[in-house]
């Protein structure tokens, strides 16, 4: 019988109940307790899941618990996974890994120290549309790399979403909320970033609450840019170009595309697990779709906490790992600065390219 590893959650709200899926998901997890800040929400989901509800306190101290999955609000993720670390776990967190540069310094470091581990969403870079592409890549099918695009248009959760007031605030916005998704997966295609400029802007001062929602007509004051442009300089020599914003009502651009030496590849949306895929090679008039050819094509978040509980077994690195994501959250900060401070910028933080995953779905 597998040796499983022990899971606590901090943090009930929307998006926990994914993760508690994979504790039946992924056959490593074994999710033993959940908390929040507001028991009442603890347990209410303790209660549907399944799973004891405690104390943030009551869960750190836990001696049992191994990995701490950290799905509280971004202001509060860098404060989380510092306890976490400080109780002696390793931390797994919603993205982004920090709201500032220094918090995020501050996670890495406390780690290293105490010889822990620290993981980031997304994970959506595993799964089997965006790992297929991956294979395309890494086997040269379309040649070499020379240029990126990636597209998140939209406009806002304030439609949807129970309480959307945290996406108009710092650490938010479109490029901290749905940026990671498309920046980890440049990062697994082409590799790091070494140089950014940018442009921001607050496209409109308020928002109201829409929708099927109690707070329907509520106003939100808009704290952080909601329209932002980045460039990016690739280490391999690649340049690429994201957009993200809560201020279209409809786009027909693609969410990612890879133009290399030899052909161009159409990605699927970062934000899922599967696909379409489509491939053009060369001078070829028309675009083929690829058949995905890897695991894990439906939501399979969580799928990054497995990964690290089998690499604490297997002494490994992780791939969905806290050193790419302090890079994507330099990245996100600096389109921002530069923006703000009308210049480029070199960057200070690299990765590496997480590792691919197995074809027959292993980690």
């Amino acid at each position: 019988m597998m040796n499983k590893t022990k899971i606590g959650i901090i943090g009930c709200g929307n998006i926990s109940g994914i993760y508690f899926k994979a504790g039946k998901t992924f056959e490593i997890l074994d999710i033993v307790a959940c908390a929040d800040i507001n028991m009442d929400a603890a347990h209410a989901k303790g209660a549907e899941q399944g799973v004891p509800a405690c104390t943030v306190d009551e869960l750190l101290a836990n001696p049992d618990i191994e990995i701490v999955v950290n799905l509280t609000i971004p202001a509060a993720h860098g404060d989380v996974a510092l306890a976490a670390l400080n109780a002696g776990k390793h931390v797994h967190t919603e993205k982004p890994l920090a709201i500032t540069r220094e918090q995020g310094k501050a996670v890495l470091a406390l780690a290293e120290a105490k010889g822990l581990r620290v993981g980031c969403a997304p994970d959506t870079f595993m799964g089997g549309g965006l790992q297929t592409c991956r294979q395309l890549i890494d086997d040269g099918v379309i040649g070499r790399p020379i240029a990126a695009t990636a597209f998140m248009m939209s406009h806002g959760p304030e439609s949807w979403h129970p309480n959307p007031d945290f996406f108009y605030q710092p650490g938010a916005g479109p490029m901290f909320d749905m940026g990671p998704y498309y920046l980890t997966a440049l990062i697994n295609f082409i590799g790091p970033v070494r140089r950014v400029t940018g442009s921001a802007q607050v496209s409109f001062a308020e928002r109201t609450i829409t929708g099927q929602n109690p707070r329907n007509g509520e106003k939100i004051k808009v704290n952080t840019p909601t329209h932002v442009t980045g460039i990016m300089d690739f280490a391999s020599g690649a340049v690429g170009t994201i957009i993200t914003t809560f201020d279209s009502w409809g786009a027909t651009v693609p969410r990612i595309e890879i133009y290399g030496s030899e052909g161009s590849l159409v990605v699927p949306d970062p934000n899922i697990f599967g696909g379409p895929i489509m491939l053009k090679r060369g001078a070829t008039k028309t675009w083929d779709e690829v058949s995905i050819t890897r695991g894990y094509t439906e939501n399979s978040r969580g799928l990054g906490v497995a990964d690290m509980a089998h690499a604490i077994r297997e002494n490994r690195p992780h791939r969905a790992n806290g050193t790419m994501a302090y890079h994507v959250l330099d990245l996100m900060h600096a389109f921002h600065d530069a923006s703000r401070e009308n210049r480029h910028i070199m960057m200070s933080s690299t990765c590496e390219r997480p590792a691919a995953l197995h074809p027959d779905t292993r980690f």
